[in-house]
Order: structure tokens, then C-alpha cells, then sequence
């Protein structure tokens, strides 16, 4: 939302959620931008390459990509149901992959430059227990985002990450009451969840021309959660 706030015309891609994307355009539109709803299964190439090449043909070309598409199964290695860490590894990992490698192609062939901005997480760099599959598509999108990075520099295509931490969204609710989410705020340094709105703020700054000398380069948003001083004093030790 705040990059139509910002003046953008938003494309929105759902799976399954068709009603709240048509809220989500709704919203768009009252700031005078012009939105266009998709529905795409992300883990998969065709779904992907078609949504891309639907929003060039509607609106003339692509100027910027997000990748935001996520699962999450939370289960021990040793025990893990391989139906759902296999599909956290296809929406997480190959998702973002079709997304930024489609994107580029359409950018390519428009020579306009652009800008992609790829939604990873702290889970990239921690291995947090019960998460092995979520952690290692987060780490291996980071590294195909500075992959990206570099080979798209020639055409003026920037591609950056962000790690948002503990962010206040449906989806946490999915592995945690109401208690453990406040309890766990209060013990994040900054003493509270981050709101999805402040995601949203630095994806447009990224995606705008003031950061036009950022490529491959990874932001922390997380409220100081993956500060060193502050895990080990959380842990106990000085």
C-alpha cells in the first residue's frame, strides 16, 4: 500500500485469497493509482511467467518486482513431513527465483533498467530449530538475489533484500497464541513486533530512485532481534 501512496500503480498476485487482493486493489485505487489483480500458484515457473507477461501487456512494460510469497512448516528435521517442507521449499525458494528471473527477462527486453526488491528473513543466517526448510530457502535467495545483483547490473536492474523480523501478520498466528506473540515482543530490544506498514515503507524507498546506487545489498528491519549483545543477553550470558 505505501508504494501506491508513493504514486505506483500496484499488480497483486494471490493464490488462493481472492477477496482480500480485491480489497488490497480496492484500497490502491482510492489513492488514484490503477491496480491489477492476478491469481498464481508462485511455485510455479508457468504461473509465474504468465502473470508477468499479463501485467506488461496490460500496462506496457514492468518497472520493479517484489518477491513476497511465503510457507512455513515448523517441524524437526528427523520428523518432517516431506509433502509440506517440499512445498516450502517450492513457494520460498523456486517462488522467488521464477519471480526475480522473469521480471529480468521482461526488464531486459524493455531496456528500461528496474528494480526488484526480494522479502527474505533473519531465518537465512539463524539456523532457528523446527525451520530447516524455511531457513534454507531464505538462504538460498539471498545469495541468488546477490547472484542477480551482479549479472543484471549491465541493464540497470537493481536487486536488493530485506529481513524483516518478528512482523505483527496472520501468518505468525499460524505457530503462536496471542500470549506468546505479546511475551515474545516485549523481549525484542526495540520492545515491540513491527508492523507490515514499515515493511512496506522501506521495500518503496528501496524500489525508488533515491536508492538508485543500492544493488545487492541486504537491510535488517527487525527491531534489533538479530543484534549479537541482545541474543546473548536474552540466552542469559554476559
Amino acid at each position: 500500500m505505501q508504494m501506491a501512496k508513493a504514486g505506483a500503480d500496484i499488480a497483486i498476485n494471490y493464490r488462493s485469497h481472492s477477496d482480500e487482493a480485491e480489497a488490497v486493489a480496492e484500497e490502491i485505487r482510492s489513492f488514484g493509482r490503477r491496480a491489477l489483480v492476478l491469481q498464481a500458484d508462485v511455485s510455479s515457473r508457468e504461473d509465474v511467467v504468465r502473470i508477468i507477461s499479463e501485467v506488461a501487456n496490460e500496462w506496457g512494460g514492468l518497472d520493479g518486482f517484489v518477491s513476497n510469497a511465503a510457507y512455513s512448516d515448523r517441524e524437526l528435521i528427523v520428523d518432517a513431513d516431506m509433502e509440506g517442507f517440499e512445498r516450502t521449499i517450492d513457494v520460498s525458494m523456486w517462488g522467488a527465483f521464477y519471480g526475480v528471473r522473469a521480471a529480468a527477462q521482461q526488464m531486459i527486453k524493455q531496456g528500461t533498467g528496474g528494480s526488484m526488491v526480494v522479502v527474505s528473513s533473519p531465518h537465512a543466517v539463524i539456523p532457528i530449530p523446527t525451520a530447516a526448510a524455511y531457513n534454507m530457502a531464505k538462504a538460498a535467495i539471498d545469495h541468488m538475489s546477490r547472484t542477480a545483483a551482479i549479472e543484471l547490473a549491465q541493464h540497470r536492474i537493481r536487486v536488493n533484500v530485506v529481513h524483516p523480523g518478528w512482523i505483527d501478520t496472520p501468518g505468525e498466528r499460524k505457530f503462536f497464541s496471542e500470549e506468546q506473540l505479546d511475551q515474545g515482543a516485549k523481549n525484542i530490544p526495540w520492545g515491540r513486533m513491527g508492523q507490515p506498514e514499515e515493511i512496506g515503507n522501506l521495500v518503496t524507498f528501496m524500489m525508488s530512485d533515491l536508492c538508485d546506487y543500492m544493488t545487492g545489498s541486504t537491510v535488517l528491519l527487525d527491531g534489533g532481534i538479530s543484534l549479537p549483545w541482545w541474543s546473548n543477553r536474552a540466552e542469559g550470558k554476559q
